[in-house]
């Protein structure tokens, strides 16, 4: 067994901790063979001192240098395509192909390479500038941002690769990545692959740093510390929670994505229509990935009804035949049996009781429950529990008032969807729902699961609270998630040799779009 050094200030090094950890795996349930250190204080404070240099270092640095460091990542990124899915794949038991290999590695490296097309273009920092008064303002970097990556997408949403890393980065932070347990192995190759990225585009060396994991109160006084300028987590909502109160307790800014049960309302009419294809469509789409996704469909609301009845005895059925996934880890497999139950004995009725556990290494039988509108209703609370997993929740309202009603009992959540007859016999039901539901979820979707986040300029992964922690920003979609690691800065009678570049009155790239004096322009001021 091999104890992994960690990344600090532009140098691997062994950890200051005496503790360790292996990780797992999940198809298995046994050890994998390397151990990674539990960081001391004494490792968090030597990040955090180098992170503080770093980014004075970077306010210097231009878009185009920035920009040059993300895209020589993804090529490195790209030439250890082999290693990082091999590793993925033993710590997370998630399939090579497609899933690793040919979805979320390309999705990953588009991720950086647009991050460094929003960093070169600079359009992004909403320069204002206003000649009369003699004030400029644009968004500038925030300080060291600390990303907290998930167990569940260990390239995309990674501490030191997802969007997150590369949004951090692009608005000009250094980060500190702290490794999710499930993949350290993973991590430590992305880092390994940013590492040398950063030598040979000539970063400063604490742009990008790596511990594997630390105690939780070493976690909390990390994000508090006042050389953090931001944090960025996706994980568990119990954990995010403490981080959050930390932060909050100083006043930084945490970007949190918690828990998500991504509702689903089918109308009446949609099941008449097209019911059969509609119960194939949603099961294969719960079940996808053992529904590890953070949009997985957790919870369906529909009327009371024959067709309602046929609806979810196909899905019952689809549910108890379908093959058992692996899930991520021991913990997975412990929450989703945990919460299951819990929903049950809140009055949830289990409509798949003889399906078996037959998945291979650490798994749970898909699991599909009922529960009436009315009982929801009396406490909306414990039914809105996530259940993380290959497990859905079927809400049977009596009518389309009381889906009302329920739409208006949810927590915040990440997405949620209406499906709806095509030729409008569900228009008036469909007016009635949508305003309801539209303020409770960050993405609205129209008969489309929810499952896939596509990496767009209109993108919105976020949502009221418990989706994320400020509704009012988004995890996914460039250059839009690079605002949440940036302050505005502002510019007072400033000697014109003094401003950044993009508030001088030569428009420094000849493309950043520049708000001044009221109008949007490409040119330079006074042109």
């Amino acid at each position: 067994m091999t104890l992994q050094k960690i990344l600090i200030a532009g140098t691997w090094r062994d950890s200051n901790s005496t503790r360790s950890f292996r990780a797992d795996n999940p198809a298995t349930k046994e050890a994998l063979a390397d151990e990674y250190p539990i960081s001391s204080w004494e490792d968090c404070d030597a990040a955090l001192e180098s992170a503080a240099t770093a980014a004075i270092a970077m306010r210097s640095l231009t878009g185009d240098q920035i920009a040059s460091f993300l895209e020589a990542y993804a090529d490195r990124i790209e030439q250890r395509k082999h290693d990082l899915v091999e590793m993925a794949h033993a710590e997370t038991a998630l399939p090579k192909a497609p899933r690793l290999g040919d979805v979320e590695l390309p999705r990953t490296t588009s991720q950086l390479r647009q991050a460094a097309a929003a960093a070169r273009d600079g359009s992004w920092a909403n320069v204002t500038i206003d000649t009369k008064a003699g004030i400029r303002s644009c968004l500038e970097a925030i300080g060291p941002v600390c990303v907290f990556g998930p167990n569940n997408f260990p390239f995309a949403f990674g501490s030191i690769s997802g969007g997150d890393f590369a949004a951090a980065i692009a608005a000009g932070n250094p980060v500190i990545a702290k490794a999710n347990s499930s993949h350290p192995g993973t991590t430590r190759i992305f880092a390994e692959e940013a590492h040398a990225a950063a030598q040979s585009t000539g970063m400063p060396p604490g742009i990008v740093q790596l511990i594997y994991r630390t105690s939780h109160e070493d976690g909390e006084r990390l994000v508090a510390d006042p050389r953090n300028g931001a944090v960025g987590y996706t994980g568990s909502r119990h954990a995010g929670l403490k981080l959050k109160a930390a932060a909050d307790a100083v006043g930084k800014p945490i970007y949190l994505e918690l828990s998500s049960i991504n509702p689903i309302v089918i109308l009446s009419g949609v099941l008449e229509e097209r019911g059969d294809a509609l119960a194939a469509e949603f099961a294969s789409s719960c079940l996808m990935g053992t529904g590890q996704f953070c949009t997985n469909p957790g919870l369906v609301i529909l009327v009371k009804g024959e067709r309602t009845d046929s609806f979810v005895n196909s899905v019952a059925e689809k549910f108890s035949t379908a093959p058992v996934g692996t899930l991520l880890s021991r913990g997975v497999e412990k929450s989703l049996g945990e919460n299951l139950a819990a929903l049950q004995k809140a009055g949830a009725e289990n409509l798949t009781p003889n399906t078996s556990a037959s998945g291979i290494g650490y798994c749970h039988a898909n699991t599909l429950l009922r529960v009436t509108g009315s009982s929801f209703l009396k406490d909306p609370k414990a039914f809105q529990a996530e259940a993380f997993g290959n497990a859905s929740l079927l809400v049977i309202a009596d009518d389309i008032e009381q889906v009302g009603a329920i739409a208006d009992s949810l927590e915040g959540n990440l997405t949620g969807c209406i499906y709806s007859e095509t030729t409008g016999k569900d228009d008036a039901a469909y007016d009635q729902i949508a305003p309801r539901l539209r303020v409770r979820v960050g993405r609205l979707l129209n008969d489309k699961m929810p499952t896939g986040v596509a990496v767009s300029s209109a993108m919105n992964h976020g949502g009221p609270f418990p989706a994320t922690g400020h509704p009012g920003f988004t995890a996914v979609g460039i250059p839009a998630s690079l605002v949440r690691f940036a302050m505005l800065q502002c510019y007072d009678n400033v000697r014109p040799h003094r401003l950044p570049a993009n508030l001088r009155d030569k428009n420094p790239t000849g493309r950043t779009w520049r708000m001044i004096d009221g109008a949007w322009s490409q040119g330079d001021v006074g042109a």
